[in-house]
């Protein structure tokens, strides 16, 4: 037996120390940082890649907003690459296989791919698959013969550009011509792609967005550690993810750095994040193994109850001090992962060392994760659950074609719970308070940037009695 003599600390134990600050204004202040040293990010912000926080509709909104979300793996591998190539395909300057029909196909033909794909513009080829026409939903407009040749209501005259054309010349183009949908089309006539008003809209609207070099938003995918799940990295990888995050409970284990070290040799390009670990020695051991990025966290989730069960973690805030500093020679980055209950600690972890925090619950609440609204007694709320709770282990097996006998669902060890979180609005303005309050820590800390920010942090240790002063006390509360 061995006990550890320093007390370890979470994030209600500490506070910031107040320092001389410069900053004129926190909205000027930079949220940027790194996911991995490949993937950057405009706020410290990643989705949970839990069954009820992360599918693509999240993706979308965390990508959009400057961060990023990891597509939970309690998936069919086809639905997991479903998820991640709508979030590819929510956003880009330039369509690169835009839908395409030919003379051949009819009125009918049309509208039935206008209701399965929601495209609202399709661009008509050739017997030779050169440009001859394109068909808009206003040309569908009061059109009922089915049968009719698309060749008989297409615009003929196709306003065009090169497949090089910028930005900026692509929306001057779309302007003057009064346009929504400009193909591009090589020097033979063949379309190399499609620029469209909405998704020049979509660039104006979003600024932060994080996107990859093609244009398109980020997004990650969770995987297993079992050999099969190498399948489910191959089409995560196919499918655009950008990041492979290899998920379990306890990631300093064998069959962890076994899967990291199996993704790295089939897949050499492939960023990796590794977790979780709660110990600079765990965080070493994934380095070693391969890893572009290291998830912290044993225990410390709203909907987690390993530390009960099992009797093991480490709190959260020196989880993340000690990984940071065991990470920082070979300079990858860390991702706190849990306990985050209210803006300030999302600036705590920051400036103990992790370059990104990761959000369960609080984002659980929001319009954009599955699952639906309920109301009890007058409250809206949506529900959650741990991972490892029994009920995502039952539905689980079920995804997997394994029936559980009542036997084997009895003897299941939970470590995780199930719950209703408060309904929060939209995942933007949960996002909006965290980063709020990052940016606040950082201006009472006098910093400009995330880096300068964990240089000068300074913690001070605070008692229970000190916890209750930070809070509203001795009034009603009204809101």
């Amino acid at each position: 037996m061995k006990i550890l003599q320093d007390t370890a600390l979470t994030y209600d134990d500490v506070l910031l120390v107040p320092q001389y600050s410069g900053v004129d204004s926190r909205r000027l202040l930079s949220t940027q940082t790194r996911l991995t040293n490949q993937i950057t990010l405009q706020i410290p912000i990643v989705a949970a890649n839990m069954d009820v926080v992360t599918e693509s509709e999240m993706a979308i909104a965390m990508a959009r907003e400057g961060g990023i979300g990891i597509i939970h793996r309690f998936l069919s591998i086809a639905e997991q690459a479903r998820h991640i190539q709508r979030v590819k395909k929510a956003e880009s300057f330039i369509v690169e296989k835009p839908i395409t029909m030919t003379l051949a196909h009819t009125v009918g033909d049309l509208k039935r791919l206008v209701d399965e794909t929601g495209t609202g513009g399709i661009l008509i080829l050739d017997d030779e698959e050169k440009l001859v026409g394109i068909v808009t939903t206003r040309d569908l407009l009061f059109e009922n013969n089915v049968n009719k040749p698309l060749g008989e209501i297409m615009q003929k005259k196709v306003i065009s550009a090169a497949p090089d054309i910028s930005l900026k010349d692509a929306e001057k183009m779309l302007h003057d011509n009064r346009i929504e949908k400009l193909p591009l089309v090589d020097k033979d006539g063949r379309v190399a792609g499609l620029v469209t008003l909405k998704d020049i809209m979509k660039i104006t609207q979003y600024p932060k967005a994080t996107k990859d070099q093609r244009g398109r938003l980020i997004v990650g995918a969770a995987v297993g550690v079992r050999d099969k799940e190498m399948r489910r990295v191959e089409s995560a990888l196919q499918a655009g993810a950008d990041c492979i995050v290899v998920d379990i409970a306890h990631g300093d284990s064998h069959l962890e750095i076994d899967m990291i070290k199996n993704i790295r040799k089939h897949y050499p390009q492939a960023q990796i994040i590794g977790g979780n670990v709660a110990t600079g020695d765990g965080t070493k051991r994934l380095i070693d193994a391969g890893v572009d990025a290291v998830k912290v966290g044993v225990g410390p989730g709203s909907i987690c109850i390993t530390r009960i069960v099992a009797g093991s973690g480490v709190p959260q805030l020196t989880a993340v001090i000690d990984c940071a500093k065991a990470a920082k020679s070979a300079n990858i980055p860390i991702i706190a992962d849990g306990g985050i209950r209210q803006p300030g600690d999302v600036a705590k972890a920051i400036a103990a060392g992790a370059q990104t925090v990761m959000i369960g619950s609080m984002l659980a609440g929001t319009d954009e994760s599955p699952g639906m609204i309920m109301t009890r007694r007058g409250h809206r709320y949506k529900a959650s659950r741990g991972m490892a709770s029994r009920e995502a282990n039952i539905d689980r097996n079920k995804k997997e074609g394994n029936d559980l006998t009542q036997e084997e669902i009895e003897e299941y060890v939970a470590e995780g719970v199930e719950a209703a979180v408060p309904y929060r609005g939209k995942a933007r303005e949960v996002l909006t308070q965290l980063v709020g309050g990052l940016q606040s820590g950082m201006s009472y800390s006098g910093a400009q940037t995330v880096d300068e920010f964990q240089k000068k942090a300074i913690f001070v240790r605070m008692t229970g009695a000190g916890l209750k002063e930070s809070g509203p006390h001795d009034v009603e509360v009204l809101t």
